[in-house]
């Protein structure tokens, strides 16, 4: 199945939990996403990232978990990204779909979702499996 759409994101900093985690040159974000279109819903996350600001090399990892409606079906389920940064631009960018994670009507959903930012707009496409 495929679903696309629109989504805003606010990113805040957190502080880090401990002592050595301020110290690393890593920052800890939280993430606060609204999706539209196919998919209907909000995450919110964690990203632990690497560059950015005036750096255009860089990587980050994260965690959000989604709740709403996809495809008619109600539930949650956890996406997992990856991307590495070179000169600004995204590499090797990866948000799949954590395995287990997809509770209620959404529970065995697998899948992965590319994001592409174009002027400020994030847009997500969603190709997914779901249980019948």
């Amino acid at each position: 199945m495929h679903a696309r759409g629109q989504f805003e994101v606010d990113v805040a900093p957190r502080l880090p939990g401990n002592p050595p985690g301020g110290a690393s040159e890593l920052a800890r974000l939280s993430l606060d996403k609204r999706f539209r279109g196919d998919l209907e819903g909000v995450s919110h996350g964690e990203m632990l990232a690497f560059g950015g600001g005036a750096q255009k090399d860089g990587a980050y990892v994260a965690m959000e978990c989604v709740t709403g409606t996809l495809g008619g079906r109600e539930g949650s389920f956890v996406l997992a990204h990856r991307s590495l940064l070179r000169d600004g631009v995204p590499e090797d960018w990866s948000v799949t779909v954590a395995p287990g994670s997809g509770t209620g009507a959404l529970a065995g959903i697998e899948g992965g979702m590319k994001i592409r930012i174009e002027n400020g707009r994030h847009e997500y496409e969603f190709d997914y499996l779901l249980p019948r």
